[in-house]
């Protein structure tokens, strides 16, 4: 399927969730589920494999995802939201539904969503002070979304919007073995 038919369809599937989770005075509820299957999903291979399984019958992927999504204590709504895709066959869907929803609600709230990338966890010292420096930078709300990434070595990448900060080890020495080529 191709990627704009599956930013479409996720796009429906998260403005659907978004209403019924509004209309349900749930909105930071559901939101708050779908970041905790996100991070679900970044560090479980198996649950990747869950979601984008073609082996695995609809009765099979949505038993799965349900016990799951009770297990983690997921709201009513997300619960029945996850079962409807799994039904449908569009679990596949979930990350690009799921950045979707959480991009609704930002816009919402009036608020920017900064994705921050580290070789290391951040402290919550760490991650506040970064937050205060993007707020102070950007105006306004910004909501931080943190991942780790020992690939850098060291430092950070902070992407809000269509800007991007790469400070990571990893690219200043990709430049300085760029730069070294080019002495000759």
């Amino acid at each position: 399927m191709p990627s704009e038919t599956i930013g479409v369809i996720a796009d429906r599937y998260a403005g659907a969730l978004f209403e019924l989770a509004e209309a349900q005075n749930g909105l930071d509820d559901v939101a708050g589920d779908l970041r905790t299957l996100k991070a679900m999903l970044h560090n479980s291979a198996d649950l990747r494999r869950l979601v984008g399984s073609p082996v695995l019958s609809r009765a099979e992927q949505g038993r799965a995802i349900v016990a799951l999504a009770k297990a983690a204590g997921f709201t009513d709504l997300t619960t029945r939201f996850l079962g409807l895709a799994a039904k449908s066959r569009r679990l596949f869907l979930m990350d690009a539904a799921i950045n979707s929803y959480l991009g609704r609600l930002a816009a919402r709230r009036g608020e920017r969503t900064a994705e921050v990338v580290s070789a290391v966890p951040l402290s919550q010292d760490q991650q506040d002070a970064l937050s205060t420096a993007l707020r102070t930078a950007f105006g306004g709300s910004v909501a931080v979304e943190v991942k780790v990434d020992p690939g850098l070595l060291g430092g950070l990448v902070v992407k809000v919007g269509s800007q991007m900060v790469d400070s990571s080890l990893k690219t200043k020495l990709q430049h300085l073995k760029l730069a070294m080529k080019g002495v000759g």
